[in-house]
């Protein structure tokens, strides 16, 4: 188990450096408060049963008026749940401040999927639209028979009906059901999780209508994380509750052999917890967790070094026996290129990424004889809770996950392995317990993004257009631990108790509207270094394999442009005919002030400082994103700075423009971390990038100073989402922008200091 970075501080320097220390204390345990605030039932009573087709289980109506919505997601800090109220107040014509919004705790909300692929607004929003224009429906015909007149006389303004034209006659949303029940049913598909969808008589609105859809409005969860009245996992308290650690080997794979419990005897009132290699300790003082963890000693089998050197991971990629594979082909591949006047073809590199989560995973599990209750901070609690019930061997029904917001994950990160850990160790104890990762487990044990090697082709004629195109990924899969968390074998917890997972194979293809009469995209998995229980155990990350996809396609689209001596912007172009991908990188060119030439014609030089601008393009999911990238490359050092980003969005119907435009932001900020500094570090026997120093990410200063966004809104189309595409293009945009301003490609992420110097002298 690697330590994590030391440092010495004392008390007179703590106490020198800090601007003030304040000390606080509560007659109740406000974690405690938390824990009964998210447990706390809805006012306007959702039926217990969570029937789908009961339209009780989507809506409720307090007797104040207000409206509940029971949203089977949970949003990650990008404003979801507030489009969720948005639509709903939309289709129910009552104020927005009045529409509360349930997320993400399975005794309260159906099974929609977890946040996963961007499919918030676009599937759960589907549905609660027609979930608020059935509710306005039912309602309606309600007032209808309360006031003797038929509903098509009817018109509703704030959760109030009235007869047109004799305003006088009215009734409320409130004194027709407020703090009742529907009894009403609604049409459903019969499929739980992002394919879920709902079906009425009633119409929503068309976008024309809208009065609240498509306007900017202030997000619902700052202020309680600004004040500390809306709790984070780690806040979370229950009475008797005794706090977890767990112990990890030192070298990855390795087997509990013995258990030396006195070692540990000097420390008070911890237990030890073992079950095959599965090894933790509780103790009700947090502390003495933590020091039991650090200081138990166990003896753990002799196992082979399971990792390659880091150097050679590539050359691993290249030569490992392929598990799976899967192309696509349009027209006559081979034959465009024997008949090529010249090819151009170039290999790309990936590496291992970690989630690092600003703070590492937290969650706490109450098991009892009578049912299990998990507070997590996974995305996807409906899916935590049959994994629990899995490796408990309790009927799913027993078990309660609640969602309460953590550090974020956006993907498969270890919030799914501390939910396991928790609930294992409190079933062992019979206790509730608490299990918080240190910085170490999170940087080291989280699933990780994975690595993977990239290979473009194109045949080009003798007046370089393009005849064909051929794009290769090989890697590890996407899906060796499954990003549901339902079964237990693809957490941690679940491995080392003898669980197997799923362990799919699994990679993606770039996504985009070239019109190459002759292309061929395909890709190929490798196993996993080390099954199961591994620090490199690969899974979803944001945005699932885009990063690293389109980082080698948009380059080797830039290569091909650079090969022909044509403009980058002009050569995607003339491969596109479809009016909303033109459009984008159109509108993305136009705000950037792109000067159309080929290669080089847009580089300036300050003595040591080279500046370059790039472009990227990609669709994700039927979202739309061109990126064009200033770079600034420091020739003596390779230091790069990214100074302006300009990000043209097409993700059809905008919800709330002013909240995409901070989701814009923030996948600006994490893709160019993620291009220029993050890179998983590992040796021979486990991952040694375990801290903020050993992985870097990017900080305040090195954030662009400017992102211009571009929102190319199409009301008339369905939402497609928007949490990861801006991701997708961004490290080949600043790659393009790296070869424009040095006139060296790339062809290794990340595009750090030392690669960059080193290509450059």
């Amino acid at each position: 188990m690697h330590a994590p970075t030391k440092i010495e501080l004392s008390r007179r320097e703590l106490m020198g450096t800090a601007g003030a220390l304040v000390f606080a204390f509560s007659v109740s345990d406000p974690g405690t408060v938390a824990a009964q605030q998210v447990m706390a039932a809805p006012e306007g009573g959702a039926n217990s049963a969570l029937d789908p087709t009961e339209l009780d289980s989507w809506l409720a109506i307090a007797p104040d008026g207000k409206v509940t919505v029971f949203f089977g997601k949970m949003d990650g800090g990008q404003g979801t749940d507030l489009a969720m109220a948005m639509i709903v107040a939309e289709e129910m014509d009552v104020p927005l401040k009045d529409v509360d919004v349930v997320e993400g705790d399975t005794a309260r909300t159906v099974n929609q999927g977890g946040a996963s692929g961007s499919t918030g607004v676009r599937f759960a929003g589907s549905a609660l639209r027609v979930a608020g224009a059935e509710a306005r429906r039912v309602l309606v015909m309600k007032a209808a028979e309360k006031l003797g007149v038929d509903a098509s006389q009817l018109t509703v303004t704030d959760g109030v009906v009235s007869v047109a034209g004799d305003p006088a006659r009215k009734i409320s949303y409130a004194e027709l059901i407020g703090g009742g029940h529907f009894h009403s049913k609604i049409g459903w598909n019969k499929q739980y999780g992002n394919p879920l969808a709902l079906t009425s008589p009633a119409r929503p609105k068309t976008h024309d209508q809208y009065k609240i859809v498509g306007t900017t409005q202030p997000r619902l969860d700052v202020k309680g994380k600004v004040f500390g009245t809306k709790p984070w996992v780690q806040d979370i308290r229950v009475e008797g509750m005794l706090h977890g650690r767990m112990v990890r080997p030192p070298v990855a794979g390795a087997s509990v052999a013995s258990v030396d419990e006195s070692s540990i005897a000097k420390i008070p009132g911890v237990q030890i917890v073992r079950k095959g290699d599965f090894i933790g300790v509780v103790a009700p003082r947090e502390w003495n967790a933590i020091r039991a963890a650090r200081t138990l000693k166990v003896n753990w089998t002799r196992t082979p070094d399971p990792f390659p050197d880091q150097a050679k991971i590539y050359d691993h990629i290249r030569q490992s026996p392929v598990t799976k594979s899967d192309k696509t082909e349009e027209g006559q591949v081979d034959a465009a290129f024997a008949g090529a006047a010249r090819v151009v073809e170039a290999e790309y590199e990936w590496p291992f990424q970690s989630h690092a989560s600003m703070g590492p995973a937290c969650a706490l599990a109450d098991v009892r004889a009578d049912g299990v209750t998990v507070w997590t901070g996974t995305q996807k609690p409906h899916f935590a809770a049959q994994g629990v019930a899995g490796v408990l061997g309790v009927p799913v029904e027993k078990v309660r996950a609640i969602w309460v917001a953590g550090p974020g994950s956006y993907g498969r990160n270890d919030a799914g392995d501390a939910t396991m850990d928790a609930a294992v160790l409190s079933q062992a104890v019979g206790k509730p317990v608490r299990v918080q990762y240190m910085r170490n487990e999170g940087h080291g044990w989280d699933p990780k993004a994975p690595a993977s090697v990239h290979r473009g082709r194109a045949a080009l004629d003798k007046d370089g257009n393009v005849l064909a195109l051929e794009f290769w990924s090989r890697g590890f899969s996407r899906l060796e631990t499954n990003s549901t968390e339902a079964d237990p074998g693809d957490t941690l917890a679940g491995m080392l108790l003898g669980h197997k997972g799923k362990r799919t194979p699994a990679f993606n293809l770039p996504e985009n509207a070239y019109t190459f009469s002759n292309k061929r995209l395909g890709w190929e998995t490798i196993a996993a270094l080390l099954p199961g229980a591994s620090p490199l155990r690969t899974s979803h990350m944001r945005d699932p394999l885009g990063p690293q996809i389109t980082f080698a396609s948009e380059s080797f689209m830039d290569e091909v442009a650079y090969a022909v001596g044509a403009d980058p912007v002009e050569f995607r172009l003339k491969y596109l005919t479809e009016p909303r991908d033109r459009a984008a990188i159109q509108a993305a060119a136009e705000k950037a002030g792109w000067q159309p030439g080929k290669a080089g014609t847009r580089r300036t030089q300050r003595g040591n400082i080279v500046t370059g601008r790039g472009v990227a393009y990609q669709q994700r999911g039927g979202t739309i994103v061109a990126i064009i990238a200033d770079a600034e490359v420091n020739t003596r050092t390779g230091e790069i700075r990214v100074p302006r980003v300009v990000v043209a969005h097409d993700c059809g119907l905008i919800v709330n423009p002013g909240g995409l435009r901070h989701v814009v932001e923030c996948n600006v900020v994490q893709g160019l971390s993620r291009t220029i500094h993050e890179e998983v570090k590992f040796d021979h026997r486990n991952v040694t990038s375990v801290d903020w120093l050993t992985y870097p990410i990017v900080d305040i200063g090195e954030a662009p100073r400017v992102i211009d966004v571009v929102l190319l809104n199409h009301p008339e189309a369905i939402s497609t989402g928007a949490g990861e595409a801006t991701m997708r293009p961004l490290a080949a945009a600043v790659n393009n922008a790296i070869f424009e301003a040095t006139g060296t490609r790339l062809r290794r992420a990340p595009l750090n200091a030392a690669r960059i110097k080193a290509s450059t002298v």
